[in-house]
């Protein structure tokens, strides 16, 4: 069963940067929640945090878009899923890019296999973009926390392959 109602948005790490639900308006935040709270993800809340991820990926390479335009989306499946939920929502989307974010522009998705990606640019490359990402968020969001670990692929790399507490990895400068 899908529930009416969202349940209470995340917090946001600092006052830096909007909200999901600012950034999205309450109905679309609400619409994609409901719409990614299925049966074989039933809780609501995770997907709150999937929603909140993918639009701090999206304000990151809005705002930063010298320093992350044309990098791979170092994100999980579930993120680009949303992501392209938002798209399919041409008029909101539009808005969302133009108006709310902060590079006022147009953000265009592609996609690609992170092996194909990551055979172009080589591997120590592929790692030093992946890691790009780490001080440009923490500087903008606050540190990681673990409901965001599960979301970004190089964060979840360095706390579960390498040991890294969340801690070192927001120390962790460009």
């Amino acid at each position: 069963m899908r529930p009416t109602a969202t349940p209470p948005a995340p917090a946001p790490l600092s006052g830096a940067a909007p909200t999901a639900q600012e950034l999205l308006g309450e109905a679309l935040h609400d619409e994609v929640v409901r719409h990614f709270t299925t049966p074989n993800t039933p809780d609501a809340t995770r997907v709150t945090y999937q929603v909140r991820e993918c639009l701090r990926y999206l304000y990151l390479v809005s705002r930063y878009p010298d320093r992350l335009g044309g990098l791979f989306l170092p994100v999980e499946q579930d993120i680009d899923e949303i992501w392209h939920y938002l798209i399919l929502q041409t008029r909101e989307y539009r808005e969302l890019c133009g108006q709310r974010l902060p590079g006022g522009h147009f953000i265009h998705h592609r996609s690609i296999a992170y092996d194909a990606y990551q055979a172009a640019p080589g591997r120590e490359r592929a790692a030093e973009e992946a890691l790009r990402w780490v001080p440009l968020y923490t500087a903008t969001f606050g540190p990681f926390d673990e409901h965001a670990l599960p979301h970004w692929t190089v964060v979840r790399f360095l706390h579960d392959e390498l040991g890294l507490s969340l801690a070192e990895i927001s120390a962790l400068e460009g």
